[in-house]
């Protein structure tokens, strides 16, 4: 029975009504309207008694309230709040535990209720189902902030590892010129190491739109730093749901604590310490990112040698223009002009890399190529 499609009385007049037919056992109508035999009698007893007011959902506060916090440790939530405005109460609790105080994350919550410390926009249900790495850089997303709340055409860059949550790089790059990019990213890597894996979206400058073949010199840079690259789908921002819940939450942050005008850099550097170092996260059983994160093993090249794709590996070099033929078939990856690729061939079908990342496919029974954003699914390994 769909419980959150309707309202709650609608169902519970629904039951009451098939009860009083008898058109089933009671036993089994209590099992498809998923409740217990007590609470159908239950039901039925409220109905004769008062009808519909007798069978609506009824509020579980108790009158009186013995137990209420003290006005002391009310003042220290509040104190606590008002420090990180933009801190639900799970990551309150974990912070007042280290301050010796210890509160149940309900009871913070209906402080700040009391108080008027809890927007609306915060009032949100908690995803019930998550998906993760396994390890610390296996995959990092990137993506730019939406310029929403910012004084420039693109917000700060963010690189997010996967696994641990971890921020290892916010930058006011204040433009998405490739160069400027890249700067940020050798930063983010000879700080950090380099991730297996990269996830970002279709935009500039990682992505070029009037390109069949989709790549840049950006992307193909970060290929061959053997670094395998993977896009979101087209118009599907939850693709990269983490790098999305961080921007979230720095909006809220901006809106509540303000964004200073100056050193704006300083700020985002600061936040991004708090972020990794302070701030608990829920789906880390509130522990910090940077608990969790360690540094990739994987060194930045400045300048990596040609990709070995081992032995016996099919190798075709692309053409000056930016070509290739498979069996007839024209793929055209003009961003790898010059750059040897291996074809990995699957019945009737044959697979392009360049370094670890397939860049096309092309289908030998109907001539067709399909190109690196419809691989977002289905990653195949060598």
């Amino acid at each position: 029975m769909a419980w959150n499609s309707v309202n709650i009385r609608e169902q519970r007049v629904r039951f009451v009504v098939a009860a009083s037919r008898r058109e089933r056992p009671f036993q089994e109508l209590c099992k498809e309207f998923g409740i217990s035999r007590p609470t159908g009698y239950l039901w039925q007893e409220r109905y004769r008694e008062r009808g519909l007011d007798g069978i609506a959902e009824r509020s579980r506060r108790p009158e009186h309230s013995p137990r209420r916090t003290s006005n002391e440790l009310e003042h220290q939530v509040i104190a606590v709040r008002q420090r990180y405005p933009d801190w639900g109460a799970r990551k309150l609790q974990v912070l007042l535990q280290r301050q010796g105080v210890t509160l149940p994350a309900g009871t913070i919550h209906r402080i700040l209720l009391r108080h008027g410390l809890v927007a609306d926009e915060d009032r949100r249900q908690l995803a019930t189902k998550r998906f993760q790495r396994e390890y610390p850089n296996e995959l990092w997303q990137m993506d730019f902030k939406s310029p929403i709340g910012y004084d420039t055409h693109v917000g700060p860059l963010s690189l997010l590892d996967d696994c641990s949550r971890y921020l290892v790089t916010l930058a006011e790059t204040r433009t998405t010129r490739a160069e400027v990019v890249r700067e940020a990213l050798v930063e983010a890597f000879q700080r950090g190491g380099v991730p297996a894996a990269m996830l970002m979206d279709h935009g500039t400058p990682w992505w070029n739109g009037k390109a069949v073949s989709g790549l840049t010199w950006l992307s193909v840079w970060l290929m061959q730093q053997g670094i395998g690259l993977h896009w979101s789908g087209f118009r599907h921002p939850q693709t990269q749901g983490k790098v999305e819940r961080f921007h979230g939450s720095l909006d809220r942050t901006m809106r509540k604590r303000g964004l200073p005008a100056e050193q704006r850099q300083a700020w985002l550097d600061a936040y991004r310490q708090e972020y990794n170092e302070v701030r608990p996260h829920e789906s880390l059983a509130m522990r910090t990112p940077a608990s969790m994160w360690r540094k990739s093993e994987r060194r930045y090249d400045p300048q990596p040698a040609e990709w070995d794709y081992g032995p016996g590996a099919e190798l075709r070099k692309v053409d000056r223009g930016g070509h290739l033929y498979v069996a007839g078939q024209r793929c055209d990856i003009s961003a790898l002009a010059g750059h040897w690729v291996q074809l990995v061939r699957i019945e009737r079908r044959v697979l392009l890399y360049f370094c670890r990342t397939v860049v096309c496919e092309v289908d030998l029974d109907i001539h067709r190529s399909k190109y690196l954003e419809r691989w977002i699914s289905t990653q195949h390994k060598l």
